[in-house]
């Protein structure tokens, strides 16, 4: 099984840089989308033998998320079931009959870390939402969780321990994540490789590979033995974000 992840920081400006070619080319079972900042009915995608499944936000422009499927789930739920955290259409789950699937856009904690108690609230209910399915069936959850895990995981550490995506507070909140049953699948096939997923638009970064990487597939620990292959897709263009992508033997 084939699932690709991306942000793509606006779906209609991604299309306009060949979104569709890349889609094709690709050819997963499961293509999932983070920063759509699409509403219902803005876009029209032309993808045959899948499902597809949308989240928006409330506000215009803005956050989003999209899971296209080749096989068509038992359930699907948008949210976490909280009010306060689910109006900003950052959470897709589809439930098949031996595993759950998730795709998530994580708040970012913003400059000056002025969302970050809002961020480690929505961590700690997905923390614990994840673990609810967990104990039902194994989960495949990706996405772009604005977090880099540890100091390979971004070009410039040191500079960046106080910014968002890269705070002590994000950072043990991850690894509560992880602990609590969950197996960065990239990090378990490559423990000290270094590539990147996303590149500020800003002096030059991608050109430069100063780099984050913050967008993830992430499995329940009791199937990472069927995890097959993990990649960042450094040369996929598109967005300031890369494609991410999982092969497992589900």
């Amino acid at each position: 099984m084939k699932c690709i992840s991306w942000n793509v920081n606006g779906l209609r400006a991604c299309v306009g840089k060949g979104f569709q070619s890349v889609f094709e080319d690709l050819d997963a079972d499961f293509f999932c989308l983070q920063e759509t900042k699409l509403q219902p009915g803005q876009i029209s995608l032309e993808l045959p033998g899948y499902h597809q499944y949308w989240n928006s936000a409330e506000k215009k422009g803005y956050s989003g998320t999209a899971i296209f499927a080749r096989q068509e789930p038992l359930a699907v739920t948008y949210g976490l079931g909280i009010p306060e955290l689910d109006n900003e259409g950052r959470l897709i789950t589809l439930k098949y009959e031996n595993f759950f699937f998730v795709t998530c856009y994580t708040p970012n904690s913003q400059q000056e870390l002025a969302r970050l108690p809002h961020r480690l609230r929505w961590d700690e209910a997905f923390r614990n939402y994840l673990h609810s399915l967990d104990e039902k069936k194994p989960v495949i959850v990706c996405g772009d969780l604005n977090v880099a895990a540890t100091a390979i995981d971004l070009k410039n550490p040191k500079t960046n321990e106080n910014n968002a995506g890269y705070s002590l507070p994000e950072r043990e909140s991850f690894a509560k994540l992880l602990a609590a049953g969950f197996t960065d699948s990239f990090r378990h096939l490559y423990p000290e490789k270094i590539l990147y997923s996303w590149w500020s638009y800003r002096f030059q970064a991608r050109a430069k590979n100063a780099g984050w990487r913050i967008d993830y597939f992430l499995v329940s620990d009791r199937i990472q033995d069927r995890i097959t292959q993990a990649d960042i897709l450094t040369d996929v263009l598109g967005s300031d974000h890369c494609p991410v992508t999982l092969e497992i033997d589900l």
